[in-house]
């Protein structure tokens, strides 16, 4: 059986349970949007609507209903002609994503019923920490197996993805035994759409500010996943949203910055080591670590934002300076941040090839 065989076999398990249609036959993923109007929203849409295998059912926005998408999306006009609906039809869909802010997705599920065969994947925090709920995680980098099987699925924060990418060598290996140092600055759309008093324009431009100093919301999600990769013998990541700081244990003590341009997380995470490590050691880690990722790469170079924005690419450099590593991490916010790594793990889950949709060209220059 050749590799386009064992496409469909699992394209066609994923598909299976409903009422299969002519372009279903074609191996064509159904899909539905919620949350359509906003940022994650408009990316969504400029990737699926070039996606050779998925066909969009639905864009659903209350407010928008009727227009057209490139009358909120006005980067797509004459890509598209699809229209905004107040209507959600589920039982038309193999897959539903969910663009709410936080903590809208669980209330929606409580008001709303989406079949059973129909698979979610929710971009906002409602699923990410582990619970009373079947979401699995979506780092495909961590967790792939479980994504390919999954029928419900909480996409990574775009701080928590880019983190993460930064230590996860690092972490299977055993090496993070000291408290962890995080720097990161984000672009102005990691604010969302709806206007607020530090995305104004007049603000933002020529400005830089600290926010959620030691606070941020996705420390949950990273603190889990390193405790996931951490050999016993080592210690354990403190989640200080919930212990604080008097727990014994690692912790990561993350500022997070505005900054005036819009797309893009730029990050810089120091780690002691117990022991000196070469830099050609380090780097090794890393290599071998990504070797199978399609989107996570190292740098033998040092990076700069330009070579990420308006892909899916997660960029990783390690230097060395005695047993302190200063590792270098970058993604586009909206992309590999949200609504990239979404169709990555679509694509996963569906069976379809991983890069899908997805082979795009940094914006250089």
């Amino acid at each position: 059986m050749n590799k386009q065989d064992i496409k469909q076999d699992i394209l066609s398990s994923s598909l299976s349970g409903r009422n299969v249609s002519s372009a279903d036959k074609e191996g064509v993923v159904k899909v539905g949007i919620l949350g359509a109007a906003g940022y994650t929203g408009g990316e969504l849409i400029r990737l699926l609507i070039n996606h050779p295998d998925v066909e969009i059912v639905f864009a659903n926005s209350e407010s928008n209903a009727g227009n057209k998408v490139y009358d909120v999306h006005e980067g797509l006009m004459g890509e598209t002609e699809l229209e905004f609906t107040s209507e959600m039809p589920f039982d038309k869909v193999d897959v539903v994503f969910f663009c709410f802010g936080h903590g809208k997705s669980e209330a929606f599920l409580k008001e709303h019923s989406i079949p059973a065969n129909v698979k979610i994947i929710d971009l906002a925090q409602d699923f990410r920490i582990k619970g009373n709920h079947d979401y699995v995680y979506g780092l495909p980098e961590t967790h792939r197996e479980e994504i390919a099987q999954c029928q419900h699925l909480a996409n990574p924060g775009c701080f928590a993805t880019c983190i993460q990418l930064g230590l996860l060598p690092l972490a299977k290996a055993g090496l993070l035994t000291h408290d962890i140092a995080v720097n990161a600055i984000t672009g102005s759309t990691g604010a969302g759409q709806k206007p607020g008093t530090t995305t104004h324009f007049s603000w933002r431009n020529n400005n830089f500010s600290v926010y959620k100093l030691f606070t941020h919301q996705h420390l949950h999600e990273i603190t889990q996943t390193l405790n996931e990769l951490r050999p016993e013998a080592t210690p354990r990541v403190v989640d200080t949203l919930d212990e604080g700081y008097d727990k014994d244990g690692i912790t990561v003590d993350f500022i997070p910055y505005r900054g005036d341009f819009a797309r893009g997380i730029f990050c810089t995470e120091v780690i002691t080591l117990d022991s000196t490590k070469s830099a050609e050691e380090v780097a090794a880690l890393y290599k071998d670590y990504y070797k199978d990722a399609a989107f996570t790469h190292y740098s033998d170079k040092a990076l700069d934002l330009k070579q990420v924005v308006n892909t899916n690419k997660a960029l990783v450099h390690t230097e060395v300076f005695g047993r302190k590593v200063v590792v270098t991490s970058m993604i586009d916010n909206l992309l590999k941040g949200a609504v990239g790594q979404a169709v990555q793990n679509m694509n996963i889950m569906f069976g379809l090839d991983e890069t899908a949709g997805l082979r795009l060209k940094a914006s250089a220059f």
